[in-house]
Order: structure tokens, then C-alpha cells, then sequence
């Protein structure tokens, strides 16, 4: 009997170059870099964020994304966990993230999930063609004092 084959393992420029990707996504949104953010996305993206929202466009989902973080306090994304895959059509990743969200009132909503990515490669580096957040956990912290 042979061996099932397993996912392609991508050689460690593209783990790098992937990693690098997904940790400017969540500097995009700290830093409110918004071109920063986009350039993070195809064009045509599918962003699924369940009931958060659902994006057909890296236009539409930076709108959004700015729209709801500009009035808000510091936020900090943190990226972790990353596991990346080849594919036929590029890659594939998953990371843990945990959002700390700071409101206008000092509370914070600290949101646990992960995102499961379909990445291409441009001629510009890596982009997220399609990505679904999968939300595990949301808590409201009070008012700092």
C-alpha cells in the first residue's frame, strides 16, 4: 500500500512572505494604514467575516473596515498559530487571531477566532483572494479605570 499523499508544503520564502502578509493585514487596522490594509487583498476578494459582514471587494471591505475603526480607540491584532499549505492555485493559511478592541467609553471587546485564507501570488507578493472569519469567542471588558 502507498502512502496518501498530504498537503505541498510550501518552502520557507513562502511561509515567510505569507506570515509577513498576515501581519500587515493586522497592522493595517492598528496603525489605521488603510492602503496599507488593502494592499493586503485581490481586488476581487471574498471576505467573509460571518456576522460581522460579507465583502466582494478589497474597495468594499477597506471602506468598511475604516468606517468602523477610525472612531474607535487603539486596537491591537494579534496573529498567531500560522499553518500554510500549497495548493493548485497558490496557498492556503490559517491563523489565530485575538482583536482587542478599545471603545469610545475605555471598555474593550477582545474578539478570538481565525482566519482561513486562499492566497495568490501577484507580481507584487502574496494577496488574500479569499478569506472566512470564524469567531470562537467575544468578551466585553469594562471601563478601564
Amino acid at each position: 500500500m502507498g502512502a496518501v499523499p498530504g498537503p505541498a508544503v510550501p518552502d520557507n520564502d513562502v511561509r515567510d512572505e505569507v506570515t509577513d502578509l498576515l501581519v500587515r493585514y493586522a497592522t493595517g487596522i492598528d496603525s489605521r494604514n488603510w492602503s496599507l490594509l488593502r494592499s493586503c487583498f485581490t481586488e476581487d476578494c471574498d471576505a467573509d467575516y460571518g456576522d460581522i459582514g460579507h465583502w466582494q471587494s478589497a474597495d468594499e471591505l477597506t471602506a468598511w473596515m475604516s468606517q468602523t475603526h477610525d472612531p474607535l480607540g487603539p486596537t491591537l491584532h494579534r496573529i498567531t498559530n500560522i499553518t500554510v499549505e500549497g495548493t493548485s492555485q497558490g496557498a492556503r493559511a490559517r491563523c489565530y487571531v485575538h482583536g482587542i478592541i478599545t471603545l469610545p467609553d475605555r471598555s474593550a471587546v477582545h474578539a478570538f477566532g481565525y482566519y482561513d485564507d486562499e492566497l495568490v501570488l501577484r507580481p507584487e507578493g502574496w494577496k488574500i483572494a479569499a478569506r472566512r472569519f470564524t469567531s470562537v469567542s467575544t468578551e466585553l471588558h469594562p471601563p478601564m479605570s
